[in-house]
């Protein structure tokens, strides 16, 4: 049997909480009921698909990421989006941050398969969100203010059990 895993960085509570409530706010105005389904996350690697059995390869694979580097402070600040007429998406925009650049490229290095471009964000609006409704939300998000920040000091694999379940999560240090 096959499940899902992926690794993303996760706010704390608060910050989900208020994320929340822009996914809401999707779901209500802009018929984006998937928006409301996942807790806000930065994804490290996107979700892939493998053989329950070689689980315990993806975990010591997780445990070999290099996560020998400090702490670091991630801001978000606005919004912004990926206007792809087939799969448009409004999300929140995290300021470029060294640190998070750097722990993609060690997410990578133990996971080659990952995509090649790493474009941070934390979702607001996606899936179900048709392009017409992408619009007129865009109008709305493209200049309304958000603003944030949150220490990241650890990276969580999921795997899917119906709903993102964290397995493992390897701290910063």
């Amino acid at each position: 049997m096959k499940k899902l895993y992926f690794i993303a960085i996760y706010p704390p509570q608060r910050i989900i909480n208020e994320i929340k409530l822009f996914k809401e706010d999707f779901a209500y105005h802009y018929q984006n009921s998937k928006a409301v389904k996942n807790d806000a996350h930065i994804t490290l690697l996107p979700p892939f698909s493998r053989e329950t059995e070689l689980e315990n390869d993806i975990i010591e694979a997780f445990e070999r990421i290099d996560t020998s580097l400090s702490p670091f402070e991630i801001v978000l600040n606005g919004f912004g989006s990926f206007p792809n007429p087939k799969n448009p998406v409004i999300f929140v925009h995290p300021e470029y941050n060294p640190g998070l650049i750097d722990i993609y490229h060690r997410v990578k290095k133990q996971f080659s398969f990952g995509k090649g471009s790493f474009n941070p964000h934390m979702t607001v609006g996606y899936r179900d969100l048709s392009f017409e409704n992408y619009l007129k939300a865009w109008k709305v998000y493209q200049n309304k203010p958000y603003e944030n920040k949150f220490t990241v000091d650890k990276i969580l694999l999921l795997r899917y059990d119906g709903k993102w379940v964290p397995i493992r999560e390897k701290k910063l240090q």
